[in-house]
């Protein structure tokens, strides 16, 4: 499978060309760019790693199959994709991958930092967050601090792009092991098979699909969901 370098001439040439589609795209349809600017950078970057690896702008938030000789995404979200379109954007403020906002979004905008403080946590409390298949950002702040106390033990698999990961990572990440590269990894997955792992992409789909293949295909019977992914966690977060 053929390797993306940020750092090419070839990806910083179909980087701008990229930009320029988001701007004549924005200008369209009237929309705005999301304000959280690292989103904005994440989602151009994926589509034009998309671009170079498939040869269309699929989707960065949701995988990419090949049917019959052919790439396609899952769902068949193409950007701008249509559920963005006619669903998202009028009825959600902003499209699945966040790039793309309404104006009314924007002027609506908060940007919040949640605290969570975890105290008297009981094992029994804790093990039965862990068990969950779909864990949300609140609750995997608990884990994370349970784990540091010895009160639970899981891995934290972070299965987006190297550059999502360099650009931006929940703090505790145990691995990193990309959805687009298990089949070459697949015997680093399978020894975490009898573990309790939590797995993890920008915003749930990804990791969501991954999910049930490890369940359906593989068998793993330990393997929760971060929900609504990284864009949704109020955690900490690391970077580079």
């Amino acid at each position: 499978m053929k390797t993306v370098d940020l750092n090419s001439e070839e990806f910083q040439e179909e980087f701008l060309k990229t930009e320029k589609f988001a701007h004549k795209t924005v200008k369209h349809f009237g929309w705005r760019f999301n304000p959280e600017e690292d989103v904005v950078e994440r989602v151009l970057k994926g589509l034009t790693n998309n671009k170079i690896l498939y040869g269309k702008r699929f989707c960065p938030c949701f995988p990419v199959v090949e049917e019959n000789g052919k790439y396609k995404s899952v769902e068949d979200r193409i950007c701008p994709c249509p559920q963005a379109i006619n669903e998202e954007i009028p009825n959600e403020g902003k499209c699945h991958c966040g790039i793309f906002c309404s104006e009314e979004y924007i002027k609506n905008y908060k940007k919040e930092k949640k605290e969570i403080e975890i105290e008297g946590l009981s094992v029994t409390e804790v093990e039965n967050i862990l068990k969950k298949d779909q864990i949300l950002g609140e609750e995997l702040v608990i884990l994370l601090k349970a784990r540091d106390e010895g009160l639970a033990n899981f891995k934290l698999i972070d299965i987006r792009e190297p550059f999502e990961n360099q650009m931006m990572r929940i703090k505790g990440t145990d691995k990193l092991l990309p959805i687009s590269k298990v089949q070459w990894e697949l015997d680093e997955w399978m020894k975490l098979k009898n573990e309790r792992i939590i797995i993890y992409c920008h915003v749930g789909s990804r990791s969501g699909y991954l999910q049930r293949a490890l369940q359906s295909q593989l068998g793993f019977e330990k393997v929760g969901n971060l929900t609504y992914g990284i864009a949704d966690y109020p955690g900490e977060i690391e970077r580079g």
